[in-house]
């Protein structure tokens, strides 16, 4: 099958021998007009000639215009490609967001209870409690788990060291973290539940800022656009400049710019 540019290219050519050829009719013809008193009709073959020539230009503009059809086509083509990597590199950006905001928290996490022991060991030795020891060694297994990645065994130790330790003062960190064991399962409505845990009964831990930037992102997933602006709002005001704020900021301009 001929492709649309060579039979442009073929009408253009037809055309021109047409036009070729009345042009040689039309000088015959004038040629035999002086010969006779009257002037003859038009002759048939040029009349026909005429008409040929018409539907070959007609023709020429269709084969233009189905060859800018062709170019639309793979411009919007192009312009689907472009959408579908763009969806990818968005998603692989969130993953990379979820990722680098776990581990800054779990770095923090792990600063806040050296500085614990070292305030401890500064004001000189004390003999720990059972149950003291006991909700450590129970917090550490659990934090352990989540750092490897194992997730699932990590929400079930959480799980249980609240059960277990209801008056640990490791108790909103644990709840914080088992929120976010969970969010990284995608199990994202149980998550919410717990960072809401942290914020309803922790109002005073050091985890609360962070607690509402996840129930932004969870509403976020759930797709609750009003709730996860709220929530996302209300980081920048209890902790405006760092970078639980600046995240924050910056799911709020992506949920704009996707017209959340």
């Amino acid at each position: 099958m001929k492709s649309v540019t060579a039979a442009k290219q073929e009408a253009t050519m037809l055309s021109k021998q047409l036009r070729n050829i009345a042009l040689v009719v039309a000088v015959f013809a004038t040629g035999l007009t002086a010969c006779v008193i009257a002037p003859p009709e038009e002759d048939p073959m040029v009349q026909r000639l005429t008409a040929l020539d018409g539907r070959l230009l007609r023709i020429e503009r269709i084969l233009s215009n189905q060859s800018l059809l062709e170019q639309s086509q793979k411009t919007e083509t192009l312009s689907t490609d472009v959408r579908a990597i763009r969806g990818l590199v968005e998603q692989l950006q969130h993953q990379l967001e979820s990722t680098r905001n776990q581990q800054r928290e779990l770095y923090a996490d792990i600063d806040r209870r050296m500085q614990a022991l070292e305030g401890r060991a500064s004001a000189g030795p004390s003999t720990p409690t059972a149950a003291a020891t006991d909700d450590n060694a129970a917090y550490k297994v659990a934090f352990d788990l989540l750092k490897d990645g194992k997730y699932a065994e990590a929400t079930n130790e959480f799980t249980q060291f609240l059960s277990a330790y209801p008056q640990s003062a490791l108790r909103d960190n644990a709840q914080y973290w088992l929120g976010e064991a969970r969010y990284v399962g995608k199990d994202f409505a149980q998550a919410l539940r717990d960072f809401r845990t942290v914020v309803e009964k922790y109002p005073e831990s050091r985890k609360l800022p962070d607690a509402w930037l996840k129930i932004g992102y969870c509403q976020y997933e759930l797709k609750n656009w009003k709730e996860a602006r709220d929530a996302l709002r209300r980081v920048s005001q209890l902790v405006p400049g760092t970078p639980s704020a600046g995240l924050a900021e910056q799911r709020l301009a992506k949920m704009q710019a996707e017209g959340h």
